[in-house]
């Protein structure tokens, strides 16, 4: 007599010729089945069609399957810097092998940023991927109060926090563009930094200001104006530069949209690049070898850090220890701009 209605546990496990407890950990996750078993039991599911009751499997294992990556910053800068999608597209595919769900969270508001913890409290994720955290936000701190695990891309604003976070190496980046300029022959090089309220934009100023000190030429804070990691932010640095220093012949902005609002006011003000200025961005994004000129950057792997930043994630929900920090190494990307 055929089998009517929708395939149970049961169905699956006794086609797969297992207990109905072996196919029941294969199903919710678990790594303690043997890989024939383990086979076995996912084909069978395959082959009837089974889905498993989510609602069900969070009342025994207390988890949602559900991770969240937020991002800390206006709807706008989300589809505007491609930095957030490409962290994105790593995040997912490690978690789309563990069957893990991923909940985009993009917090523009206090108002946002208060429904989001609510939900979070609530359950309905196991953990989140924070990104472009600013200054001293507590949300980090109010998600691993309320039990939820955290990671972060970018090295966190405080300095004690134990948060695990995966960043490039900013300082080592920002002193290669820089050393690029001046063994390029510039002799007045300027830069365009990142918000001063990220260990992000601090450390690439940083880098700035070491490599400056290494080759021995002198830096003043009349040297680099903040940015805020948009084409319209780099523009405007790069007009005050224009300004302050009419012989710039070098300009390092810490991020590839604010290098393309460098060449945009230099054009305006009709200086040849890279004849009369070098410009060099950080993060090789998309738009840097569409730039016109194309521009030479600091190439930062943004999607293997997503990737990563998902494997410590799951690390910590899966009760392992909190991982240590991962810095990823950089790389200068020569193009047409220096």
């Amino acid at each position: 007599m055929p089998t009517t209605g929708a395939p149970t546990l049961e169905s699956v496990a006794a086609r797969a010729g297992v207990s109905r407890a072996t196919a029941g950990r294969v199903l919710s996750g678990s790594d303690r089945v043997g890989p024939a078993a383990r086979d076995a039991v996912l084909q069978a599911a395959a082959d009837l069609s089974y889905v498993t009751n989510q609602a069900a499997r969070s009342l025994v294992t207390r988890r949602s399957g559900s991770v969240a990556l937020v991002v800390v910053e206006p709807v706008e800068r989300f589809f505007s810097d491609s930095y957030f999608p490409l962290v994105l597209s790593g995040a997912q595919a490690v978690l789309a092998a563990r069957e893990v769900q991923l909940v985009l969270v993009v917090l523009s508001t206090s108002r946002e940023r208060e429904r989001f913890e609510r939900y979070a409290r609530g359950g309905h994720v196991d953990g989140a991927i924070l990104v472009s955290v600013h200054g001293a936000d507590p949300l980090p701190q109010h998600l691993l109060d309320a039990g939820i695990p955290v990671v972060m891309s970018g090295r966190p604003y405080d300095e004690d926090s134990t948060v695990p976070y995966v960043s490039a190496d900013n300082v080592g980046g920002a002193r290669a563009a820089t050393r690029y300029l001046l063994d390029s022959g510039c002799r007045e090089v300027v830069s365009v930094t990142g918000p001063m309220d990220m260990r992000v934009g601090q450390d690439r100023l940083r880098g700035f200001q070491q490599e400056l000190k290494s080759a021995r030429r002198r830096y003043g804070r009349q040297l680099a104006v903040a940015g805020d990691f948009s084409v319209a932010g780099g523009r405007a640095a790069t007009e005050t530069l224009l300004q302050r220093h009419p012989g710039l012949d070098g300009i390092f902005a810490a991020n590839d949209l604010m290098a393309a609002g460098a060449l945009q006011a230099l054009a305006a003000a009709g200086v040849a690049v890279p004849g009369a200025v070098r410009v060099i961005g950080f993060d090789d994004a998309p738009l840097a070898a569409a730039a016109t000129p194309p521009l030479t950057t600091v190439r930062q792997p943004v999607v293997e850090m997503g990737r990563e930043l998902a494997h410590m994630l799951l690390q910590v929900v899966d009760g392992g220890e909190p991982p240590a920090p991962v810095v990823v190494a950089t790389e200068i990307v020569r193009r047409a701009t220096a």
